[in-house]
């Protein structure tokens, strides 16, 4: 079997209700799937029961342990070549697999991964937060873009690693956040070829809620600092801007107020360039509106997150829980 395709889940079963009739529909048939329930108490076994026919699918309920341990989990029970880590959120296009074939045919590689957009029949505000995840004038193109400010690192959404390099590294560390970036960089840190395969895209969810999605990525930024003291070589100046856009909004703010009018215009000027290029990607007014909060929440999120962990560090303090499990 080539492929193995791992799902963790927890309390989602109407997303992997989705992403398994996706799969269903795949021009390329040599995979497995194997979902990993961790621990949840809303239940996805009976969704996928209706898939049994369909797919060479294996579910497994486990008590919960976070997102890598339960690929782990799932990959000591699968048997494919390689292994396709998925989220529960995502939807793959029909032909996902084949590009994927596709592309280690033509330049094989240990690992890999491919970006992620938005589906048509998203919410508004998931299209947003998908464009505050995935533009230049946010996260600088690190996500998959063709435009990037940093090497691609391939995040656990839509990531495939060849079998016996995975067993080599050890899977994924007992991170609670920040666990595929960790693999990303031990990937790389151990001379192993990852490309990216820019047609290999699914289509993420993402939250839909901005009050989440700003806990998700303060999380994700929380974890840069876990991961920029356990890497110092891999951390770039990429990685601060998040928290200078925060340290300069509230200073823009505070001369506006206090001293000059003037001083709000480079906020306003950035909030048209992300209105325009929201619109001019995703022609709707809508979306267009709603990315200007969700680009603010990114990076307000991802910045206060490092912001308020690297003064942890720096006090001495004990790094958060959530950022690793003991």
């Amino acid at each position: 079997m080539l492929f193995s395709i791992i799902i963790p889940v927890y309390n989602r079963p109407q997303e992997v209700d989705e992403l398994l009739e996706s799969l269903c529909r795949q021009t390329f048939d040599d995979f497995e799937v194997v979902v990993v329930e961790d621990g949840s108490t809303e239940k996805c076994d009976v969704v996928c029961e209706r898939y049994a026919d369909r797919l060479a699918l294996n579910y497994h309920y486990k008590p919960n342990s976070g997102p890598g341990p339960s690929r782990n989990y799932g990959a000591e029970r699968s048997q494919g070549e390689y292994l396709i880590i998925l989220d529960s959120d995502v939807i793959v296009p029909e032909n996902y697999l084949e590009t994927i074939k596709a592309e280690l045919d033509r330049e094989p590689c240990d690992a890999f991964g491919g970006p992620d957009r938005a589906h048509a029949s998203f919410t508004p505000i998931q299209k947003a937060i998908n464009y505050a995840m995935t533009s230049f004038f946010t996260t600088g193109g690190i996500r998959g873009g063709k435009h990037k400010m940093d090497k691609f690192y391939p995040r656990s959404f839509n990531l495939g690693i060849k079998r016996s390099v995975y067993e080599a590294l050890g899977g994924f560390a007992p991170m609670r956040y920040g666990e595929d970036i960790d693999l990303s960089t031990r990937i790389f840190k151990g001379g192993y070829s990852c490309r990216l395969f820019p047609e290999a895209f699914v289509y993420h969810k993402r939250r839909v809620k901005f009050s989440s999605f700003f806990r998700q990525v303060k999380h994700s930024g929380e974890a840069r600092v876990v991961l920029k003291n356990k890497y110092p070589e891999t951390f770039k100046l990429v990685h601060l801007l998040p928290a200078a856009f925060v340290v300069g909004n509230l200073l823009l703010v505070a001369l506006g107020i206090f001293h000059h009018w003037l001083w709000f215009m480079p906020i306003v000027l950035y909030v048209v360039m992300v209105f325009v290029d929201s619109l001019i990607n995703n022609k709707d007014l809508k979306v267009a509106i709603l990315s200007v909060p969700a680009a603010y929440c990114q990076l307000f999120g991802y910045g206060l997150g490092f912001l308020g962990i690297a003064w942890k560090d720096i006090l001495g303090k004990k790094q958060p829980s959530q950022a690793e499990k003991p």
